[in-house]
């Protein structure tokens, strides 16, 4: 079954949110990646200053639950409004489950970004379902292990 997590979107200041989440809810970042620290920078239309800005950030809160994040940069056409500040992630077991999940969400609903293989080596796409919920679907494989003998 898929885990389920929230995703923010903040208008330049995830870093400066998640440093105070840090420090109310404990622990550390278990991912911070920046714009420019990504593979995909050069085809993207970004700023010096946006290159600073946090592409994904991911706090730990407790077994299992993720507190994650981004910046969303104008100049890629992404605008801060009320209800597009947060998405609900979703990691399922599976390629299957996150193809599963994804067409039923989609049903009526906007694609956003089709299910595909992510630069950063995971499944992931991202739509809007037919009430207006934002959804992200990362299925993220599990490493092969040798089979034992």
């Amino acid at each position: 079954m898929a885990r389920i997590n929230p995703y923010l979107n903040f208008a330049g200041n995830t870093e400066e949110a998640f440093n105070f989440y840090k420090s109310v809810f404990g622990g550390e970042f278990a991912t911070l990646m920046r714009f420019g620290e990504t593979a995909a920078c050069s085809e993207m239309p970004l700023s010096e200053a946006d290159k600073g800005k946090i592409m994904h950030v991911a706090l730990p809160l407790g077994d299992g639950n993720v507190l994650m994040a981004t910046d969303m940069i104008e100049s890629m056409g992404q605008t801060l409004k009320p209800g597009n500040n947060f998405s609900l992630s979703l990691s399922p077991d599976s390629r299957e489950e996150a193809d599963r999940l994804f067409a039923g969400l989609s049903d009526g609903g906007k694609v956003e970004m089709p299910m595909a293989d992510a630069f950063w080596g995971d499944y992931f796409g991202m739509l809007n379902d037919r009430f207006g919920v934002r959804w992200m679907i990362n299925y993220t494989p599990k490493p092969e292990t040798p089979e034992e003998n």
